[in-house]
């Protein structure tokens, strides 16, 4: 079966934020470029979702760092001419996040001046080797964002080792720098306790990744007024806007590749839409290994895909209740039982069992949105619980995972230990906020099947690859196959809203051989915000998610 007679010069596979960044950048070049998403909306870990017609989650966006005036990702939204489209709640700059320990909470604030004097106030113990690590950090952090915004660059280049603190430290294990400071126990954890944020514990994180997203985050940390498919909504209004087109239960079930030289997508259906250029914001294994296939890549890249192992999978809970929390800031709460992280970490590695929780992330949606009419009812919350957990199926009493067809949702051994998780989720939450469970009127629990399920990600991880080959490579976006780019959590660019987004940009400079960072964030606005539709009074992101088409 063929597509329709429609010319593309470019087909995006997954419309994740990566994916949509990249296809709208093209389209504002004047790409003719086909969008096709798996599931029924495009925004892959920005989705929300909505329950009982009262409450709406956010998958993946809790909150996002750098939206202030000189913020990388509203640079890329109004280098769309889709500026104003999004607006940023700036969460307090006193304290975006909340550290608990046994005994100890460090509130923590936007600056990294503010952040050192925090930390020295907390641990006056550690004074000295603070300072180390702090400095070796923010100047890591720095020479990483000049490379990516310095005028005239092109991606391609080995942004890890160009500059004096990235090439000594940007690549070896942040458990390395935090030994080099002899750090007491409790200050490694005080300064690691935000790493969930990209899945990974000291000794796998690399300094260039701990510090980068530190510096995100001190850069100011907001929450998109509306929720995450704000985001997403905009860029496909800007995709349209341009002569684009999203398609959603459309999944790919092969990249055509001949001669080395890609020649369009194969559908499950068997559609088959032709173009030049396909971008993969798929799972990067499943690009390499399923979609295009290990034969068309070098041995070297084949061999790292093989052997690349994944960031750490969450387990989430969706809580509503019909009443407020307590009085309490918006900040984000990070609690743990325990002030050695490491040995989290070390257990996760190992197989924790799944009746214990000793950590979690609490983001509290009702009030960083207080009166977000689709957040949830008056006088009700919403939150999330989130835990870490082990890698691969095994623990959830299963052995194949959805994206290969593995039936899992009515699974006894599924079932059992998702409830059995849930329970110590539970007990965990209310010691870290107080009880709450008498008036729950919602609660969702999501494994890291629910995430591979509408993702297809492997291993059901949001974050990517752990590690690709030597310690902190990663897949740059151009793939050695004539016409074939990636995108996505996986790339050098990193992840998260801010890092996929990036990364969505520099693909597609590479791919027009323009320094478009640099452009945007210098103020160049590339789309014409003439072309974009009027949002009326019952405007809905969710609505404009599903494409034009409403779906295939």
């Amino acid at each position: 079966m063929t597509d329709d007679t429609t010319s593309w010069d470019a087909i995006v596979v997954g419309g994740g934020l990566g994916g949509l960044t990249c296809a709208a950048y093209l389209a504002v070049a004047g790409r003719r470029v086909l969008v096709l998403e798996q599931h029924d909306r495009a925004g892959g870990n920005s989705h929300v979702f909505r329950r009982r017609r009262v409450y709406e989650f956010d998958v993946g966006v809790h909150y996002i760092g750098d939206c202030g005036p000189g913020g990388v990702v509203p640079a890329i939204l109004s280098g769309l001419g889709a500026g104003d489209r999004v607006r940023f709640h700036e969460l307090d700059p006193d304290g975006f996040d909340r550290i608990e320990l046994p005994g100890l909470a460090v509130d923590v604030p936007a600056g990294w001046a503010a952040y050192r004097d925090r930390l020295h106030r907390a641990l006056p113990g550690d004074r000295a080797g603070l300072d180390v690590f702090l400095g070796v950090c923010r100047a890591v952090a720095g020479e990483r964002r000049g490379s990516l915004l310095a005028p005239g660059g092109l991606p391609g280049g080995d942004w890890t080792s160009g500059t004096a603190a990235l090439r000594e430290w940007g690549r070896r294990p942040l458990g390395e720098l935090l030994d080099h400071c002899a750090l007491s126990v409790r200050a490694r954890t005080v300064l690691a306790a935000q790493s969930p944020n990209y899945g990974l514990g000291p000794g796998q994180a690399t300094v260039s990744t701990h510090a980068t997203v530190t510096d995100h985050y001190l850069r100011g940390a907001y929450y998109p007024v509306g929720g995450g498919q704000m985001l997403a909504a905009a860029l496909v209004e800007v995709i349209e806007a341009h002569g684009g087109e999203l398609r959603t239960r459309s999944r790919v079930a092969r990249i055509d590749i001949a001669g080395r030289t890609v020649t369009g997508v194969t559908l499950a259906d068997g559609r088959s839409p032709a173009a030049p250029l396909v971008v993969s914001n798929a799972d990067y294994r499943r690009t390499v290994l399923e979609l295009a296939g290990p034969g068309h890549f070098s041995a070297n890249v084949v061999a790292r895909t093989r052997d690349a192992a994944m960031a750490l999978p969450f387990v989430t809970l969706y809580v509503g209740l019909d009443r407020e929390l307590p009085p309490r800031r918006e900040a984000n709460l990070w609690w743990y039982d325990t002030d050695d992280v490491e040995s989290l970490y070390r257990e996760l590695e190992e197989g924790r069992p799944a009746g214990r929780v000793r950590s979690l992330f609490i983001s509290f949606s009702s009030l960083k949105s207080p009166g977000g009419h689709r957040i949830c009812p008056p006088g009700h919350a919403n939150f999330q619980l989130m835990t870490l957990c082990p890698r691969g199926y095994a623990p959830w009493g299963v052995t194949r995972g959805p994206a290969e067809g593995g039936r899992y949702r009515r699974d006894a051994a599924y079932l059992a230990r998702k409830a059995q998780l849930t329970e110590a989720m539970l007990r965990a939450g209310e010691r870290a906020i107080g009880p709450f469970r008498d008036h729950i009127t919602h609660l969702e629990p999501a494994t890291p099947l629910s995430q591979e399920r509408y993702t297809l990600s492997t291993g059901g991880t949001p974050y990517g690859l752990a590690r690709w080959g030597a310690p902190g490579a990663r897949p740059n976006t151009a793939t050695g196959v004539t016409g074939l780019h990636v995108v996505g959590q996986s790339t050098r660019y990193g992840s998260g809203v801010a890092g996929v987004m990036t990364g969505g940009v520099m693909c597609a400079a590479g791919i027009l051989g323009r320094a478009l960072m640099p452009e945007v964030y210098g103020g160049a606005v590339l789309g014409d915000p003439g072309l974009l539709p009027v949002r009326g009074a019952g405007w809905d992101p969710l609505a404009v998610s599903l494409g034009r088409r409403g779906g295939r």
